[in-house]
């Protein structure tokens, strides 16, 4: 392992070089395992802990198959995905490889394992590749987005993320990124931006992809100048890429946070509109079975507030239950409630009244499709996208690391090392870096 190292970070290596070294056997990646999945039965999902279910283990190392690269992972990020497997929630992913592993894909098989290999993205470099590639070669600098298809059904080809066979990365497939080595489809991969560290590269892949198709593709809510767009958890993972993008895009975005120290991040990212759940206090439910409308009513008036009397064109919604009849009735008439991820639980109530008689559209809308997710990637490489990475774990701490995901503990993106050795390296254009550094280090906490 440590040849693969020195040649990933020798600007010097070529190809070649890379080709000639041996594969280790077996390498370590972070593990859920099948044994466990009962470990946290009866308790209530704020308790489970991930730093108890998430194991650095060896496996074996995977053969490339057809049209698959095999990668050496410098750094991986935590994404929620991670946590839900962590959790085995809302059901244990294993499941997933059983079902993957009976797709008829004779390669699908290896997927089918006793541990799952989380990680939905990933920086590294290019080991090895199977039959059929083209365009990527050993010692290219990647990273990976997370959508996993087949595309042998003629739904997936108008948009890929309509494919039946449609899969993520390291969640409902094995051998994913937070692990020294990963498998992957080469129509994962993209192009790593050069003025990035491995952990800032690894960091915007899922988020900013899905963040991407919610708010400016046509598949989601086709944002234009103008639209006022509230950003729930506009501070984390997912917000603090729609906030860019919103802002991009010539949009207004209303930015919803938790507290004062993340009201002053989305400040600091151009955000003018801010609301502080925290400090005004809203309730949204009266119980765990009983929303409140009354609430609902309070936070739009707080909106129109700040937006000289405007309801939002779109609502980026992703914590779900609990702030979902919220959007709905915020959002304005003949607007759009966009959503996805559901982190706070998947059963969501709203009043139908508000969304028939207005005339209002909800959208589901998952990850993106290759062009979406190259899109979205192509803005952080010419630097009009900035990471919001705000910490950095070794993988042996990846279970405290995403038990601070769980916690909302947590700003932007938290990263994890892999093979790299430390903190800032990777870095192939450092002018440009040196242009944009108060904005990539933005969301740093340490």
């Amino acid at each position: 392992m440590q040849e693969i190292i020195d040649a990933a970070l020798a600007t010097e290596a070529t190809s070649s070089d890379f080709s000639a070294i041996p594969l280790p056997e077996s390498y370590r990646g972070a593990v859920v395992l099948k044994e466990q999945t009962g470990m946290f039965e009866g308790m209530a999902t704020r308790d489970k802990e991930p730093v108890k279910s998430l194991h650095v283990r060896e496996v074996p190392t995977p053969e490339p198959g057809p049209g698959e690269a095999l990668i050496a992972v410098m750094a991986s990020s935590i994404n929620y995905n991670t946590v839900w497997s962590s959790i085995f929630e809302p059901m244990p992913t294993f499941g997933f490889l059983e079902r993957y592993a009976r797709s008829g894909d004779p390669w699908a098989a290896r997927h089918d394992q006793p541990y799952h290999v989380l990680g939905s993205d990933l920086a590294g470099v290019v080991l090895r590749t199977g039959p059929g590639v083209r365009g990527w070669k050993p010692g290219d600098r990647v990273v990976a987005h997370c959508l996993s298809i087949e595309l042998t059904h003629p739904d997936g080809h108008d948009d890929a993320m309509l494919d039946p066979e449609q899969r993520i990365w390291g969640f409902e497939t094995n051998y994913g990124g937070l692990a020294e080595l990963s498998l992957v489809k080469t129509n994962q991969l993209m192009p790593m931006p050069a003025h990035l560290t491995w952990e800032e590269a690894a960091s915007p892949g899922l988020v900013n992809s899905t963040a991407y198709r919610q708010l400016v593709s046509r598949n989601g809510a086709a944002m234009k100048q103008g639209d006022i767009v509230l950003v729930w958890g506009a501070a984390g993972g997912l917000g603090s890429y729609a906030t860019q993008l919103a802002l991009n895009g010539g949009a207004i975005p209303v930015c919803v946070v938790s507290g004062s120290r993340k009201a002053e991040l989305v400040r600091s990212l151009g955000a003018e509109l801010v609301i502080d759940r925290a400090e005004e206090g809203y309730r949204f439910w009266r119980d765990e079975r009983t929303p409140d409308p009354r609430e609902w009513k309070r936070f739009g008036s707080r909106i129109r507030e700040l937006t000289g009397g405007e309801d939002p064109n779109i609502v980026f919604e992703h914590p779900g239950r609990e702030t979902f009849g919220a959007s709905v009735y915020v959002a304005r008439r003949g607007g759009t409630v966009v959503t996805c991820a559901s982190t706070s639980g998947f059963q969501h109530e709203y009043d139908n009244r508000y969304l028939w008689m207005g005339l209002k559209r909800i959208i589901g809308s998952h990850f993106a499709n290759y062009r979406e997710a190259w899109a979205a990637n192509r803005l952080v490489a010419r630097g009009m996208v900035h990471p919001t990475l705000s910490s950095v774990y070794p993988l042996d701490e990846v279970g405290a690391a995403a038990q601070s995901v769980h916690r909302n503990e947590h700003s932007g993106k938290v990263g994890v090392l892999c093979l790299s050795p430390g903190e800032g390296l990777g870095v192939r254009d450092a002018e440009k870096r040196a242009r944009h550094l108060p904005a990539i280090n933005r969301f740093r906490t340490g």
